[in-house]
């Protein structure tokens, strides 16, 4: 079969047409053809794109709808406002498709979100702005008057640019006796014309002729061009060169260097001398060849002359003449097929790219599109693309030439905040070709981290006595996040001490974190405060977190000492009574003290400051035993006056002083004599045993009425008690100013063992005292004429209570105790003076 150029291009757009519908069927959403004449000005209507698609125009606008194509020409615009298609420049069929028809060119018009692809196709239809021409002015020949009749004459070919109707139809010849024209067309369509010698030529009659060859288009209105023949008339020459082939057939790889041997061409002479001296030359060649290829008049040699590039011209077709001396000639054609090389690296383009993007994208969010193109063919146009360094992306290939960037795993601002992708495109050449193309993605940050404290849990500590607003600690809490998402707040908690709110005792800076004590504390109220902090971000919606915060309260020594035993009174005199019989060690009494501090500031030591007689008596450091260290003789005084110090361990410590009257004596009348100071008339003093006698009958009278009624108060009370208790009625405890210890560290060592009978009024509560024991107290008044002993039993020491609420109900007893004695103590002092 024979092929020419056209047969291959028709043959190769079948095929690219074939597989282009393929990929449509698969791949694009649709496709719509146009028509429009060319030279068509700028600004004209091709067609309506979003009524022949089915698209509304707010589609066209969201989708960010635009042209998309691989040529640096962009013919035609879309006006995505109105969905039409119009002229953007000068359409010129001749130097869009050449002699290609028909004549056309394709692009995308594509949109996002989501993605849709739509091929438009325009043709373009000739029209006749074009009039044949001949590449020369003048044809010359120069031929024989012996010539052969018949013998042909190939003639310039004239070149049209249109196509169809447009091109070049036929020639004409002027008239003339000699010559006749004969029309050739071949296997690729275009026309050439030979002269065809129909008589003899006569050199004697008419030595030159001078003709002229039209050339008519099929246009209307028809265009025409004319190259003059000139012809000499030569003498003697009767044989044409002939050719050894009619088709000479070489193959050249594109980029071959100048001067690269392609063919060489040989035709010969029948005629002998000058006249078999033949010469090679082309014939005719097509635009720009001339610069392409040259051939050696003599060898007959082509050698390449310019560059060959397989991606502009896949095949030459070249006319070759061989003339001899003579002026005959005779014409062959040679047919170069262009080799192609890898010479083209691969071309990314970006259409669109989407940074920053937010950490909380979906898995496979599309963040770029891209168009990879190379102009080479074959393997060595196939295209591999992939990204080069490990990124969490992975790209995507649904449409030819396209691809998609896309997210492979769930992004974190937190861990990376952004990236640099580098694709990188292949070819499959030997050696492949590659070109790279690097984006920056910025991560944009989320609200998915919650503030985050650098302690579980916070400790602080103060001293007690501090002064309003004083710094406690600070809590800090990071957030990961940036910006808004990152900023925190410090918030207090609802929390409760006792039943007032977290908010009376401290508060904290929302900015800073710092925490504020709002009021002093006492250590002896309050030993440490828990509460919670909650850190929240700025975010929508915020996170937070929580962190528990322990304030511990530290005791200073700002309380003294306090003497419980003995009472000092101010009314009477308390002496306790010591016989001259005892034996060295003898406990005399105990000084009971507490503090109501902690810790080493409630460590009481007690000392003896001053006594009567050192000699005679000691105090225990630690348990404030006051004992004997000697025999009591009769030469020590009756009346013993000690004064005992108690100090804490404190710094610095604080102290409490008690006077402990002792009485040396074996009976009352001797302590009597002794502690008797006051000065009475001699009237008052004749009748102190009268007033004795009479004040221990009352005495006695009193004692028993009291003890009468206290039996018949119990009964009483404890029948009202009863009744309360099944009538729920609410029991208000009553509690000693400053001896209450919620943790049970005072220092009252010892409690004394009596009964107390409560109801819900403390006033009317009752006391019984425990039995007598071997110790005897004494108890004086000073302002009466005489002194009443009355025989009290000392208190059994016990233990230290185990829980706060004994340590409470010792310091309630005690102090109930204390009150009645000192009614007790009144009411003897008036009966004394009555």
């Amino acid at each position: 079969l024979y092929f020419t150029r056209a047969h291959f291009d028709i043959i190769a757009f079948s095929v690219n047409l074939l597989l282009f519908f393929f990929y449509l069927n698969h791949l694009v959403s649709g496709h719509i053809r146009y028509s429009i004449p060319e030279e068509m000005k700028k600004g004209s209507l091709i067609g309506n794109v979003a009524q022949d698609l089915g698209l509304d125009l707010k589609r066209l606008r969201s989708g960010r709808a635009r042209i998309v194509t691989g040529e640096s020409i962009q013919y035609t615009e879309l006006k995505t406002d109105k969905g039409i298609l119009i002229v953007k420049e000068r359409i010129d069929r001749e130097q869009l498709c050449g002699d290609v028809t028909p004549c056309s060119f394709s692009f995308e018009v594509i949109l996002e979100n989501p993605m849709e692809l739509h091929q438009i196709t325009v043709e373009i239809t000739d029209t006749n702005d074009h009039s044949p021409t001949f590449k020369r002015d003048t044809i010359h020949f120069e031929i024989s008057e012996i010539a052969n009749t018949g013998s042909r004459f190939p003639l310039t070919r004239a070149e049209d640019s249109d196509v169809g109707v447009n091109a070049l139809r036929e020639y004409f010849l002027t008239d003339n006796e000699n010559f006749i024209l004969k029309q050739i067309s071949n296997a690729d369509g275009k026309k050439y014309a030979e002269m065809v010698l129909q008589k003899p030529l006569d050199r004697e009659t008419n030595p030159n002729l001078s003709l002229k060859l039209i050339a008519v288009d099929g246009g209307s209105p028809q265009r025409s061009g004319t190259v003059n023949i000139d012809i000499t008339v030569l003498d003697v020459n009767d044989n044409a060169p002939l050719f050894n082939q009619s088709v000479y057939k070489a193959t050249v790889l594109e980029n071959s260097p100048r001067d690269t041997y392609v063919t060489i061409v040989n035709a010969s002479d029948a005629d002998f001398g000058l006249n078999s001296i033949v010469t090679y030359y082309f014939s005719e060649l097509n635009s720009g060849l001339n610069n392409v290829f040259t051939v050696d008049e003599k060898t007959g040699t082509i050698l390449i002359t310019g560059l060959i590039d397989y991606e502009k011209d896949k095949k030459y077709e070249l006319r070759i003449d061989a003339k001899d001396q003579g002026g005959l000639t005779d014409s062959s054609k040679v047919i170069i097929e262009v080799t192609d090389v890898n010479d083209n690296i691969p071309t990314i383009s970006v259409m669109s790219f989407t940074s920053p993007v937010s950490e909380d994208s979906p898995l496979g969010t599309t963040i770029g599109i891209i168009n990879v193109k190379d102009l080479d063919s074959g393997e060595n146009g196939q295209i591999i693309c992939k990204i080069e360094q490990h990124a969490p992306f992975k790209i995507k290939s649904n449409l030819r030439n396209y691809y998609t960037l896309v997210t492979d795993t769930v992004l974190d601002r937190e861990t990376v905040s952004e990236y640099n992708i580098t694709v990188v495109a292949t070819d499959s050449g030997m050696p492949p070709l590659s070109t790279k193309r690097t984006f920056y993605l910025k991560v944009s940050d989320v609200n998915d981290n919650s503030p985050l404290f650098s302690e579980s849990v916070y400790n602080a500590f103060i001293l007690e006595n501090n002064s309003p607003g004083v710094s406690l600690h600070t809590v800090r809490a990071k957030d990961p996040d940036e910006n808004q998402n990152a900023r925190v707040s410090y918030i207090l908690e609802d929390t409760y001490i006792g039943e007032s709110p977290i908010s009376e005792y401290i508060s904290i800076n929302a900015e800073s974190g710092v925490i504020h004590a709002v009021r002093s504390f006492d250590y002896e109220q309050i030993k440490q405060l828990l509460f919670v902090v909650k850190a929240q971000d700025g975010g929508s919606p915020p996170f937070s977190s929580n962190v528990t915060v322990k304030v511990l309260i530290q005791d200073q020594n700002d309380n003294p000492p306090q003497v419980l035993y003995p009472v000092q009174t101010g009314g009477s005199l308390v002496a306790e009574m010591v016989p001259r019989s005892v034996d060295v060690g003898y406990l005399v009494t105990k000084v009971v003290a507490v503090d109501v501090d902690s810790g080493q500031n409630a460590w009481l030591s007690y000392k003896l400051q001053k006594a009567t007689d050192r000699a005679l008596f000691e105090v225990g450091l630690q348990n404030g035993e006051i004992r004997t260290i000697r025999q009591v003789t009769d030469k020590d005084a009756v009346k013993q006056r000690l004064t005992v110090i108690v100090e804490d361990n404190g710094q610095p410590c604080r102290s409490a002083t008690v006077i402990v009257n002792v009485a040396v004596a074996d009976s009352f009348p001797e302590v009597l004599s002794e502690f008797t100071d006051f000065t009475q008339d001699k009237e008052y003093n004749d009748n102190l045993t009268f007033y004795l006698v009479l004040a221990l009958a009352v005495v006695s009278f009193l004692f028993i009425t009291c003890l009468v009624v206290i039996i018949s108060v119990k009964i009483y009370r404890w029948r009202q008690s009863r009744v309360m208790y099944h009538s729920n009625l609410p029991v208000i405890p009553y509690y000693p100013p400053r001896y209450s210890d919620t943790l049970g560290t005072g220092t009252l060592q010892h409690v004394y063992n009596y009964e107390v009978c409560r109801t819900t009024d403390s006033r009317k509560s009752d006391c019984k005292f425990g039995g007598a024991g071997s110790q005897n107290v004494l108890i004086m008044v000073p302002s009466s004429t005489g002194t009443m002993p009355r025989i009290q039993s000392e208190k059994s020491i016990l233990d230290e209570p185990d829980s706060p609420l004994e340590v409470r109900n010792e310091m309630e007893h005690q102090e109930t105790y204390l009150r009645k004695k000192r009614c007790f103590l009144d009411s003897i002092g008036f009966i004394s003076r009555f």
